[in-house]
């Protein structure tokens, strides 16, 4: 399954939380990666620091469309481990994340509702300590005006951008019309064709593509 673009939420660093079930000692450790490869060095540092544990189930989510998503139970039975992890991070929207609970068999069997309890519980308890930040689309934007009018234009976009949260502008193109790269966040474009509107400008705007 992958999710939707937008809003997705991005470990700030990483996290550690522990729990006690049934006598089995439970390690969840998150880490913010941005490629696979990242994340078997992450995999493979915990299993050398707790070599002892009997398992090392993982989840990861990875790209800006959180198009990589895999898992790994790790010896315990298909399904009880990675996958409750995965379905943690699906649900809480998180990408660019390995996941990885270390297991410490306590000598009582947790059956399949008690490992799957366990292990996802243990994804939900960190990230409740973990800090995110949120990779927002843009809105990117090509501001077109007449050559006589381009200077204003420009004037008014860049004062507009230093003042604005999120606002930036672009390569600008002069010639027999100007053109302006213009990128926002979607919620401004209210406020941008006021001011243009304002400004008594002949202006055509053009959408180009919604970029992370």
């Amino acid at each position: 399954m992958v999710l939707p673009m937008g809003g997705l939420r991005h470990l700030a660093q990483a996290v550690t939380s522990e729990e006690i079930v049934r006598k089995s000692r439970f390690i969840t450790r998150l880490f913010p990666v941005a490629d696979a490869a990242t994340a078997k060095e992450h995999l493979n540092a915990v299993r050398r620091r707790d070599h002892a544990a009997r398992h090392h189930a993982s989840a990861l989510v990875i790209g800006t469309d959180a198009a990589v998503q895999r898992s790994n139970d790790d010896g315990e039975p298909a399904g009880t481990a990675g996958l409750p992890m995965l379905e943690v991070l699906r649900r809480e929207r998180v990408t660019d994340i390995l996941a990885v609970s270390t297991r410490y068999f306590g000598g009582i069997l947790l059956g399949r509702g008690g490992l799957i309890r366990a292990y996802g519980g243990g994804v939900s308890a960190a990230l409740a300590l973990a800090e995110f930040w949120v990779d927002e689309p843009s809105l990117h934007l090509t501001v077109t005006v007449p050559a006589a009018q381009g200077g204003r234009a420009e004037n008014l976009l860049r004062d507009w951008a230093a003042r604005a949260e999120g606002v930036g502008i672009g390569q600008v193109v002069y010639g027999e019309q100007t053109e302006l790269a213009l990128s926002l966040p979607p919620e401004r474009l209210t406020e941008l064709e006021a001011k243009l509107a304002q400004a008594g400008l002949a202006v055509t705007l053009g959408r180009t593509t919604m970029a992370r």
